[in-house]
């Protein structure tokens, strides 16, 4: 029954992951609610294997941006010219510009990794990061409402500025709870790209960032990956795959439709109902 128990714990968890972590919700919001509050998955395993575990399905959604964008990224390194049947002439995004959106957020990434860790990973920065978030998104929906020039349609008409500049806006990411899409969408909007070239630049940006930071965790945590806890690990791995795959197709299909406002609105509810539960 308590192995049982810990699959249904891991499937869960891994819903969660795969359905926020690339919307801008706040992943790290929801899973304070759905862990902390209802499965308190560190009382299940000793927190070293429950935060190694975080890692893992976080693994699940990047793998199903890699393969949803798999066209994209191949493109990107020179070995496909097509993406869904479109020859790609001229400029296009390129691994330059990715690597320049990625700079900031990694460099500050490193330099204050200890600090954010040690203070801002508490329910009171989280519930601020909420709120800020929200009002950075609905502020990015009014001067996209406002703006008379149409705007870019596709990411490889994005500039290394304006790369480098969403890149700015990644390292607001930092701060717990504030989301990287949420940050990294808004700030391209404020930028002059519509919601979905802003989403698709978001996602493919996050990839070697999030890759690479989970890996190293991995590295430093292999040893809690045991037979004992694997079943976990896979369990929750798929089910992050599998609804991350969910999550950003049905993103994707919205966001120009629908804007960053009812995610916003969102986000606010989410932070009274931590607030009512936690504080």
């Amino acid at each position: 029954m308590n192995e049982l128990w810990n699959i249904i714990v891991a499937v869960i968890l891994g819903l969660v992951e795969g359905l926020t972590e690339f919307a801008p919700v706040s992943s790290t919001g929801h899973m304070i609610i759905v862990d902390d509050l209802l499965l308190k998955s560190k009382e299940i395993f000793r927190p070293e294997v429950a935060n190694t575990f975080k890692v893992v399905i976080q693994l699940g959604s990047i793998l199903a941006v890699v393969i949803l964008f798999k066209d994209r990224f191949l493109n990107i390194l020179g070995l496909k010219k097509e993406i869904n049947g479109v020859r790609k002439k001229g400029h296009r995004l390129s691994l330059v510009q990715i690597i320049i959106g990625l700079l900031p957020a990694g460099i500050l990434g490193v330099l204050f990794e200890d600090y954010i860790d040690e203070h801002l990973f508490t329910i009171h920065t989280v519930v601020y990061a909420l709120i800020v978030g929200a009002i950075l998104m609905i502020v990015a929906d009014f001067v996209q409402r406002r703006r008379k020039n149409a705007a870019i349609d596709t990411v490889d008409k994005i500039t290394n500025t304006q790369a480098f500049l969403i890149g700015l806006f990644q390292c607001i990411a930092l701060w717990p709870g504030f989301s990287r899409s949420g940050s990294t969408i808004s700030g391209g909007v404020l930028l002059g790209l519509s919601h979905r070239t802003a989403a698709d630049f978001t996602f493919i940006m996050a990839v070697p960032i999030m890759a690479g930071a989970s890996f190293i965790s991995l590295l430093k945590n292999w040893q809690y990956i045991t037979m004992d806890t694997m079943p976990f690990f896979i369990a929750g791995f798929i089910s992050a795959f599998v609804f991350a795959i969910i999550s950003i197709r049905f993103f994707l299909k919205l966001i120009d439709k629908i804007k960053l406002l009812p995610f916003a609105i969102y986000r606010i509810v989410l932070a009274v109902i931590i607030i009512l539960v936690f504080l």
